[in-house]
Formats: C-alpha cells, structure tokens, sequence
C-alpha cells in the first residue's frame, strides 16, 4: 500500500480523500495557497504545505510547487483528486518522473481519452457509438465554419479540452457561429491553455447517462452502472442520481458493454467516466445513445455510486494505484436502492446565479446519517474565496426507491441555514418538487437536459408571501432588540389596544428593496421554520423559506435617491462578481448605446456580460484586460446622451 500520499487539491475532496487514507492508515500531505490558509482541507491531514498565493495558476495547477512539496514531505504518491491537474499527463508524466505514484491513469490513456477529439478517435476503433461531428485537428475558425455548414444546425462548439460546460456553446443558427467560435476559444484557452474547437450535432431532448469504470494494471476492467446526471443548468450538473430513472435493462447492458469496452481499448487503469447522450427523452431499450467523453478521473458526483454500490472508490483508486487487483470482480457488483446527490453553492439564483464571494457567517448543514452524507470543505467563518468553485457542500441521500431518497433529500435541504452569502437552497429544493422530476422513475417526456432551461422562472422566481413572512419575521428579531422603554406604557410594542385589532403599516428594507408590511398584531402569526441572527449593522439575518433575507429599517433618503434614477440609467458601470476582466470591448471616448457590451467578468467556471446601461459616450476606463475587480468595483463611466430623470 501506499506509504504517504499528498492530496494535491483543495475543498470537500481533498477532506474525501483523506477521510480513506486515515481509515487505510495512509499519512497524508494537504497543499495549500494563501487563501486557503485557515481552510478545513488543510486541517485534515497529517501535514500540509503551503504552495503559492491565491490563483490556481500560482498555486493548484503549479506542477513544480506541488512536486516541491512532495519531495519536501516524503509523500510517495500523488492524487490530484478532480479539476485542476487532476487530467493532466504532463502532471502525471512528472509525478513518475519524480519517482512517485500518480493515483490515476497513465499519461498515455489521458492523451488519448482525455481531450474530446482524441477519445473520439479512441471511440471509433472500439466500436462504440459517437454523436455525427468535426473532430480532426485543423481546427481555424475557417474550417470550422465551413464543416458546421456541412453538419447543419442546431450543433454544439466544444472546447478539445473542455469540461463542466467550459467552452461550449449551443448554436441554432449560422448567424450565431462567429460569436460561439470566438467565445468558446476564449473560454477554453483561459480554463484549460487550450483554445481548439471541435464540432457535434445537437442532440434533441438527450438523457446524460455517465459510466462509471474501473481498470487495473493486471489487464481488468469492470463497470459500476451508471449515474444519471440529466438536470443541468448551461451544461452543468446540478442534480445527480444513481441508478438512471426509468433505465431499461437493455440499454443499460449495451451502455455499460459499450464503455467498458472503450477502456479496455486503451488498457485504462483507476477511475474513468464514459459519458454518453440518449436522444429523445426516454431510457427505453431502443434509444439511440452517443459516447460524448470520458473522464479520466474521479468525479464529483462519485459518491451515489458508492451509495448503491456499497465500495469506497477512493480506496479502489489507491489500491490500483499500488498494484493491487481490482477489489471486486464483475459479477460481484451489484447495486441496491437509490441515491441522488445535489450541489450546494454559494450563489444567487435570482441574479443570473451569479458566484458569491465572502464570508459564511453560519453554515449549518444536516447532520450525517445512515441515509444522509455530507461532503464539504467549508464550516462557519470561512471564506469563499473569487479564486475557486464556490460549492460549499454536496448533500447525498438514498433509499430503498427513488421517491424515499428524493423525499429524505428534500427533508435535509430544509435543515440548511447559511448566512453570509445567498445560496442555492432554495433553487434545489423546488426543482426537485418539479412534476417532472418527481416522478418514481423519472420517465416523464420532458424529463432531459433542457427541464430547467424552461422552468427556470418558477425556480428562481421571489414569493411575495415569502417576503411578507420574512419580513415580520425580521420585524419581530429588530423589535426584540430594541427593549421596550420600563417607564412610558405607550411606547410598549406588544400590540395592546384597548378594543379590537390594532394594525400597523411598517416600513423596511428587505434585500435592499423598501418593502410596506401591514402587521395586524394580535392576528398575525409567522409561519414555517424561521431563524434570525443580528448583523453587526443593525440589520436582521432572517432564514426563510430555504433562503437568508435581510431585513432593516428603512434607509433615509433611500426613497429620494431611487426616485432620481427612475427611468433610466447611471453610465456608472461597476463589476457584478468578483472576478478576472476576461475581455474589454470599449474603448474610450467611443460612443456605446445602452445594452451594449462593455466587458466579461470571468469568475468560477462562468462569464458575466457587463453591459451599458445609457446611450452615450464612454468617459473614462477604470478597469484593465486581465485584472481581478471585485464586486461593486467601477469598471467604465459612461456620459449619458442626457442626464437621467
């Protein structure tokens, strides 16, 4: 077995890994970069070394510092975890160089499986079908014009080397080809070093069916079934379960056949996820289905998998790496119940989902159970850095059937209380109470990749009787903070008058919005699970309805100001997120009409258009190509044609 193992990555998987290691009796080496100095990864492992500062180019995805630090500590072997260099072979080239073990493939099958256009090739030989596409290597914008033409649309732009939606881009019609080439190339080159494109047409209505092998060195290769991971948002997961609803066994025979079969092409050693798209919405046994990718790695959503399975696959991943045999045979494997998974996120659903950068002032999440697992990197106190992916946890449940590990999820989304930044708690828990996705088998016919797409409003949408309770609920934590005064019985608030109700229209600010709530004192009562935390501003923290609210007196002047830009807009334009100036399309004194785009703000796995809010003429550039802002931070300022009313 392995003598030490260093955990080159961060968050709630480098805290996975080492909760193995410590069960195998493994030592283990955390790395770490200046903003991850008080994280919990850091804390649980036997050792840790710091590796650079706060972005991942000048620390994570530093091959030399991380190979520094092994040598530094003695680790004899390397597991890159996921993201990062995790499907890197010049990393896990280096690490044997070095003498040490890289827990994952070799360099050679990551070439060849690991960028689209390659496992494409690879596809192809092994007889496994691929979607119709352009995939060979002269990849200017030219060619690929032309070769979409011949495709035809719809078809998707993928990055070569893309993941997790990362340089992809849907486009429905030729007009629109420019503008997808350009920032597909952009994103991948800033997220991977590597800006060539490649071509598939667009499946309609497709089910994402991923296959989760394994290979060892002794020439084995087995499946784990697969995991179903249809609900995404702009081609990222959000929701994943296993086994996939409504699968028949057919098509799960020839599925799992087809990406062991791929693997074993290659002679793929560890941990690997075929990925595959079914058309058409359904998992019947004569659906048509197309390999898209694999992934030559762990992946996030690991963990349903070996909730149906009953194998810790992190300890399959070392005892491979070691060279022992794979820990079960074929026949051996089986699978029992449900389970589903769903990623929790520091973000706001109702602005775009835009990343949320700061501190958790309280993170309560459920408590770990037979049927409920809690994978996180964060606790209370922490920072969230613009750095890295802002997932602060994934909430697993299971069951005997997929309505009870549905139902126990939900129940576990409701004990989440998070303060400090908005999250998606609340965005998780109604799309999993969608008709749709609600159904036993989740075989309704709008079941695919597109549901949230069109239910999006709903899921994000603000409830005013959602508001109204918490705002009373935020009345109620203000007015219990404010003593009533022992000496004067009219200034008491407890509602007393001397017949009837007595009703009183009190002003707040909810969310930075002033918000009237009419409080009939002795009628009204708050109802669902609320809870409150002062802030250190005098305003109220409220949890309500699977979402923080802030609530406060009304500002004075907030009125009058608000009226003064009513109709129109400022020509102060600042950043939305913390983030990098990925492109910066002004320039200055040049005219710009209001909607167009000023620049992209790139931060954690998404770009942000930052457009003009008035016609006019651009004044003065504040930010630069390349910069790091933070929210709030002016970028540009426009000269408005004429002055805002």
């Amino acid at each position: 077995m392995i003598e030490k193992l260093l955990i080159a990555n961060r968050g709630e998987i480098a805290c996975r890994i080492a909760r193995t290691a410590r069960r195998l009796r493994i030592p283990t080496v955390a790395v770490y970069s200046d903003a991850d100095a008080q994280a919990l990864h850091v804390s649980a492992t036997d050792e840790h070394v710091h590796i650079g500062s706060g972005p991942a180019t000048q620390s994570y995805l530093s091959i030399d510092a991380i190979l520094h630090a092994a040598a530094q500590t003695g680790a004899t072997a390397i597991h890159p975890g996921y993201g990062f260099l995790s499907e890197s072979a010049e990393f896990a080239e280096r690490v044997a160089d070095a003498g040490l073990t890289f827990v994952g493939p070799s360099a050679d099958a990551m070439r060849r499986l690991g960028a689209k256009d390659a496992a494409k090739q690879v596809a192809r030989e092994a007889n496994v079908p691929i979607v119709p596409g352009y995939f060979d290597a002269a990849a200017d914008h030219g060619t690929l014009s032309r070769e979409a033409r011949a495709i035809g649309f719809p078809l998707v732009v993928k990055a070569v080397s893309g993941g997790g939606g990362r340089g992809m881009r849907v486009v429905r019609e030729a007009d629109a080809l420019p503008e997808a080439l350009d920032g597909a190339a952009r994103e991948a080159r800033q997220a991977f070093g590597d800006d060539r494109l490649m071509l598939e047409r667009l499946v309609e209505r497709p089910r994402h069916i991923e296959v989760q092998v394994f290979g060892d060195t002794h020439g084995n290769v087995v499946h784990l079934f697969e995991r179903d991971c249809t609900l995404q948002r702009r081609h990222q997961k959000v929701v994943e379960e296993a086994p996939a609803p409504g699968m028949s066994a057919e098509l799960r025979a020839a599925m799992t056949e087809a990406a062991v079969r791929l693997a074993g092409h290659v002679g793929y050693t560890g941990a690997g996820t075929v990925e595959f798209l079914v058309e058409g919405g359904t998992l019947a046994a004569d659906a048509p289905f197309y390999f898209i990718e694999m992934n030559t790695r762990l992946q996030v959503e690991h963990p349903v998998t070996e909730a149906i399975t009953g194998f810790d696959l992190v300890e399959w991943q070392l005892r491979i790496a070691a060279g022992e045999k794979l820990p079960a045979a074929q026949a051996e494997i089986s699978h029992r119940g449900h389970a589903i998974e769903v990623r929790l996120y520091a973000e706001d659903p109702e602005n775009d989902f835009a990343p949320a950068v700061g501190t958790l002032d309280r993170l309560d999440l459920p408590e770990a159970a037979r049927d409920v697992r809690i994978d996180t990197g964060f606790r209370t106190g922490d920072a969230v850095s613009p750095f890295y992916d802002a997932m602060l946890a994934k909430i697993i449940t299971q069951g005997s059937d997929r309505s009870l590990a549905l139902s126990t999820l939900t129940r576990a989304l409701d004990e989440v209380v998070v303060f400090g930044l908005p999250t998606n708690t609340s965005f998780l828990a109604r799309l999993l109470s969608e008709p749709d996705v609600e159904t036993p088998d989740g075989s309704k016919a709008d079941y695919d990749t597109g549901l949230i797409a069109r239910v999006i409003d709903r899921l994000t949408a603000n409830e005013a009787d959602a508001v109204n309770q918490a705002a009373r609920a935020g009345l109620d934590a203000l007015l219990a903070d404010e003593p009533d005064s022992p000496f004067d019985v009219w200034n008491r608030r407890d509602g007393f008058v001397l017949g009837g109700h007595r009703t009183d229209a009190v002003e707040l600010v909810v969310d930075g919005e002033p918000t009237t709530l009419a409080v009939d004192w002795q009628a009204d009562t708050l109802r669902g699970d609320t809870q409150s935390d002062l802030g250190a501003d005098g305003s109220v923290l409220v949890w309500h309805a699977r979402r923080a609210w802030r609530v406060a007196r009304t500002s004075p002047g907030r009125a009058d100001a608000e009226d003064a830009l009513a109709d129109g807009g400022t020509g102060i334009i600042v950043a939305p997120i913390t983030g990098r100036v990925a492109q910066l399309v002004v320039s200055a004194d040049a005219p710009i009409e209001a909607g167009e785009t000023i620049a992209v703000i790139e931060a954690m796995k998404m770009e942000h258009v930052v457009r003009a809010d008035v016609s006019g003429a651009v004044k003065r550039i504040v930010c630069a190509l390349d910069a790091q802002v933070a929210a709030g931070d002016l970028l540009v300022e426009i000269e408005p044609e004429q002055a805002p009313v």
